[in-house]
């Protein structure tokens, strides 16, 4: 890592609104992967969907979704017997496809608010409990099945779906995968593992097998690091879950800058959006808020998204 890394702060944009805030401990997801912390929310999965000019967000004890426009305004999309972990856009069917640790993953229609599952099974089994998603540019998708996973069970999954429903294994040895992003020519994929701390590299070979997986980078703390983004010069930003700060590599995994949140050390999840794709949207989970820092270029979606308006 390099050893003076520039260091920005984000900014507060907006939080969940007072009524939409739960302060109880009956959610499953406190009991069970809180340790029965009080949780009145915690959101995660930030995704932005240029059709809407809105960003989505997910509460996962609660199992809601919610949409902010623009002006910060907040809207309550969906409430359902579901624990909503990350998100993301799918640039073909125009749905918001989900990762659920409950239902597994699932398809949003942002308009009708029509939502069903579309897999929750590998060869006849249910997953752990699938955390996040990211999409290719063909509309397939590959998804972390993380579960209770950790060192002390380096269990956890990466597959990948393809759109006719075909399920394939690229991981299965994860110490609790988490947040992914693909290279911008979709010839590797980095998948955070958070129990090991580190950024895990899957290169594939051109028929898209795994070839040699390596760490692309190493964190310290008690958390890890939980969701990524890519911006159009190959930069690598990766949230830190309890440090409270996004750590920012160039492609070949040099750390040259850290954004440090105001108000929490919860920094899970981030994605672009914004005129241009020039702001970065960052969760602080605990407090309910959404900060931002505007970008020195656009941020990197899926190949086939990135449109004119996003272009330098």
């Amino acid at each position: 890592m390099s050893t003076n890394p520039t260091t920005l702060q984000a900014e507060p944009w907006t939080s969940l609104p007072p009524q939409y805030r739960n302060p109880s401990t009956t959610s499953e997801h406190s009991q069970n992967q809180k340790r029965g912390k009080p949780l009145d929310s915690f959101l995660e999965g930030p995704i932005y969907v240029p059709d809407l000019d809105l960003l989505f967000v997910t509460d996962i004890p609660y199992g809601r979704i919610f949409s902010v426009d623009s002006h910060g305004t907040w809207s309550l999309v969906i409430e359902y017997d579901g624990e909503p972990n990350g998100l993301v856009w799918n640039h073909i069917t125009l749905k918001i496809l989900i990762a659920d640790f409950k239902q597994g993953i699932m398809g949003l229609d942002p308009i009708t608010k029509e939502i069903q599952v579309l897999v929750a099974r590998y060869h006849g089994e249910r997953f752990k409990g699938p955390n996040d998603l990211i999409m290719c540019s063909d509309g397939s998708v590959f998804f972390t099945d993380q579960g209770m996973t950790g060192l002390q069970d380096p269990t956890g999954r990466v597959f990948k779906l393809y759109p006719g429903g075909r399920l394939e294994l690229i991981v299965g040895n994860g110490p609790s995968p988490n947040g992914l992003v693909l290279s911008r020519d979709e010839s590797a994929l980095f998948v955070a593992m958070t129990r090991d701390n580190a950024i895990w590299y899957v290169p594939f070979m051109t028929d898209g097998s795994v070839q040699r997986v390596g760490r692309f980078s190493s964190y310290y703390g008690i958390g890890g690091p939980d969701g990524m983004a890519m911006d159009s010069e190959g930069n690598v930003l990766v949230a830190h879950s309890t440090l409270g700060m996004v750590f920012v590599h160039r492609s070949n995994g040099e750390l040259f800058m850290k954004i440090r949140s105001p108000v929490g050390v919860n920094t899970t999840n981030l994605t672009w959006g914004g005129e241009g794709l020039r702001v970065l949207y960052i969760v602080e989970s605990e407090s309910g808020t959404i900060l931002k820092v505007d970008w020195h270029c656009p941020g990197w979606l899926v190949r086939e998204a990135k449109s004119e308006k996003s272009a330098t």
